[in-house]
Formats: C-alpha cells, structure tokens, sequence
C-alpha cells in the first residue's frame, strides 16, 4: 500500500485547472470526507495511474440522467464536481486497485478536453465555501441547528454515534459541516448533487436543515449511507 504524505496536501494555488474526471451515475463526494473506491475499468485504472505520476487529484463527477445510452463514450456530467486527493491505494489481482479518496474542493466544470488519453478530462475553477457578510449573524444558529437536527437522527442511523464523535461538530466550520453530514445521510443523488452544487454556506446549510427536519418527522427510518465508513464503490 502506498500513502500520500502530508507534505502533498492540497494547495489551491498550485492547482493548474486541469482535471481527470471520474463521472459515476450513483455517488456524489464532499469535500472533506473520504470515499474508498474499487477501480478496474481500464480506463479509470489509466486515470489513477496518471494521478499517482502527477498531482493525485481526481474529479469525481456525476452523470446526467441518460448516461445509459453512452456509458462506455463521454455522456453528459453535471456541471459542479468534487476534487479529491488520492490519499492511498493498494494493488489487488488482475490490475485492480483500492483507492481512498479525500474531497478538497468543489469545482465547476468549464470545458472538457480533447481526449488524449482513455479517460476523460477537463477545465474546472475551484469553487470556494462563500460566507456573505450579510448573513453572518445567523451562521452560529444555524451551526447549533443543523447539530441538534442531526443529533435528533442519531438513533435512527447505524453507526451515526461514531460519525457524530469524528466530526468534532463544535469545532469545525459550518461549511465542513454541512458537506460531511450532507454526504453521509441517506438522501437520493440529485438531492446531495443540489447540496454540493451550492457554493454559498448560508444557503447549503438551510437547504441541509430542511431534508434534516423532513427526516426527523418521517416515519421511515434515515441511515447513513452504507454505513461509517462507507463500503468500496466500485467504478
């Protein structure tokens, strides 16, 4: 198993724009949670084998509905994404490997390159958390809300207890906050695909109450999805 280092941490100012994009029709990462990933399809084990020689950053994209009819071509992805860091992978029998992804950013997809490799690539700007001062004094009640919300769903989630002890709920910043809770409840994909593509805190963390209060009052009981951690996601 190789692991990356600390050293190689995400730098926004030395990312070059240039992203390898890694669409799936079924997962949506956050920034700041790990996603492990079972890859074998050959042309994403060529797209690992040019992160690991380069800058490790993957875009793990989703794919638009339709994606069926041109899966194995460049089917259409939605516009925001998820940058991550290869944070270690293992070697496994007939050219597969296990991969732990990191989510370091959202990014919007600008244009996608001419293929010149069998994965697909692009340009994509980094899209930063926005706290607009207008609403900065309501950031703290919603902090305390989204905690409370969540902690009510605590008995309903399997393995929710040690999802709650990791995050250090209190400490980290709303924007953390809402993209690891986001990525952990059992909310459809287009649901979590809106939360990611909402760059304004203020407004994700609102849009994130809202599913969590739902919830709350629904009879079905909510899970973490898969569980924590979450089992490989095989491309």
């Amino acid at each position: 198993m190789s692991q990356l280092g600390d050293e190689l941490a995400f730098v926004p100012e030395q990312f070059s724009g240039r992203a390898r994009l890694f669409p799936l029709p079924n997962l949506v990462l956050f920034p700041n949670v790990v996603q492990p990933l079972h890859i074998f399809e050959p042309r994403y084990v060529d797209l690992l084998h040019d992160a690991l020689e380069d800058d490790r950053l993957i875009a793990m994209s989703l794919l638009e509905p339709g994606w069926e009819q041109d899966y194995d071509g460049r089917p259409p992805i939605a516009p925001i994404a998820c940058l991550a860091r290869v944070l270690t992978w293992q070697a496994q029998s007939n050219n597969r490997y296990n991969v732990l992804l990191m989510g370091v950013r959202r990014v919007r997809v600008l244009n996608e390159l001419p293929p010149q490799r069998m994965f697909r690539a692009a340009e994509v700007k980094i899209l930063e958390d926005e706290y607009p001062s207008a609403a900065s004094a309501q950031r703290s009640t919603l902090h305390r809300k989204l905690i409370a919300a969540f902690e009510k769903m605590l008995p309903q989630i399997r393995d929710a207890e040690e999802l709650f002890n990791q995050l250090s709920v209190n400490s980290i910043s709303l924007g953390a906050l809402t993209d690891v809770i986001s990525y952990a409840l059992d909310l459809d994909v287009p649901a979590k695909q809106l939360l990611l593509s909402e760059p304004n805190v203020d407004r994700r963390s609102k849009m994130l109450l809202s599913h969590l209060q739902s919830a709350t009052h629904d009879a079905r009981p909510c899970s973490v999805a898969g569980g924590y951690p979450p089992p490989f996601s095989c491309n």
